[in-house]
């Protein structure tokens, strides 16, 4: 009995050594006076037909894989110009070839196709552009004009500022 205990739990620890297909990663840092944090899971394009496909356009995007994205002000911002108060947000998106809706859900711990759009806090548009270099791996950063979305050859920013 004992080594059938051990051998599971070796197996067990095995398993928890391969790598996941979609890891998590996090973006932290400043946006004037505003402590960041993204936390998400990063998938890989691996040769796929990313943007209209495995992403489609026009649905709701968890922005991410897995757990939703979510994003963390510890003070009140203005996103597109528009008031976004402190807190965890779930982040989603509602991409096009053209324009993007940028969605903060109120419902921050969910599973990321739990999408509920009675419960989002805010959605501004923003526009997309080619990268300047490709991005195997989806990665958010936090720089001093907001957030920036990076994947396979596209790049979304939005504009965050601390609210006055």
């Amino acid at each position: 009995m004992l080594f059938v205990c051990m051998l599971m739990s070796f197996s067990a620890m095995a398993q928890d050594t391969k790598p996941k297909a979609s890891p998590a990663a996090k973006a932290e840092g400043k946006i004037g006076d505003v402590n960041v944090t993204v936390n998400y899971s990063s998938p890989s394009v691996k040769d796929r037909n990313i943007w209209g496909g495995l992403v489609p356009y026009g649905q709701v995007w968890r922005s991410g894989a897995n757990e939703a994205t979510t994003v963390t002000f510890d003070k009140d911002v203005m996103v597109e110009g528009q008031k976004l108060a402190a807190g965890t947000y779930s982040f989603y998106t509602l991409p096009s070839e053209e324009e993007w809706t940028v969605i903060f859900n109120k419902k921050a711990k969910q599973w990321g196709t739990q999408y509920d759009e009675k419960e989002d806090a805010l959605r501004v548009k923003v526009t997309p552009r080619k990268s300047g270099q490709m991005n195997e791996r989806l990665k958010y950063d936090v720089t001093k004009e907001g957030l920036l979305l990076s994947w396979e050859n596209l790049e979304v920013p939005v504009k965050i500022t601390a609210s006055k």
